[in-house]
């Protein structure tokens, strides 16, 4: 059984109760996709955690607004992620944002760090890895790791007030 499965049948997936970033790029994917754009809203982030980027100092440079906000997905129930479904992400994997295709892998700007201790590897069956369980492949996640800090700088760049 996929460990994201077993975390959904305990109500404890990613998708639940997680501020999900949205790039600039993730913005345009998704808008393709889905032909909307009411999915994302500015928010300060829930987390006091979240704030707390010593290994990471450029993260809250590029991430956070003015005031303190950032763009995130929105809830469609509290909680719970716009595109959750009951089957999963209404999202093809390749317009999902950037920080959903990387978890559970943890990164910085610099490099991927190594995997989140909050995915469960205990329910894994013996021998098995997270990465292999979850089907991802360390060399994508650190060409995801790199697209998202591009498209994060990129939008740094930015005039304020342009898209």
């Amino acid at each position: 059984m996929r460990l994201c499965t077993t975390c959904a049948m305990q109500g404890k997936s990613c998708c639940v109760c997680r501020d999900i970033l949205v790039s600039d790029g993730d913005l345009t994917r998704i808008t393709d996709q889905t032909g909307t754009t009411d999915f994302y809203e500015m928010r300060v982030p829930q987390a006091a955690a979240y704030l707390d980027q010593d290994d990471d100092p450029n993260w809250n440079i590029y991430t956070l607004k003015s005031g303190g906000t950032r763009r995130v997905l929105k809830h469609s129930r509290p909680g719970i992620c716009w595109f959750l479904t009951d089957k999963g992400c209404q999202l093809q994997e390749q317009t999902r944002p950037l920080v959903c295709r990387l978890h559970p892998v943890e990164f910085t700007e610099e490099k991927i760090i190594g995997l989140s201790p909050e995915c469960p590897a205990e329910h894994l069956p013996a021998g098995e890895s997270v990465l292999v369980n979850l089907e991802m492949n360390l060399d994508l996640a650190e060409t995801w790791r790199q697209q998202l800090y591009s498209e994060l700088r990129d939008e740094l760049a930015r005039p304020a007030g342009t898209r």
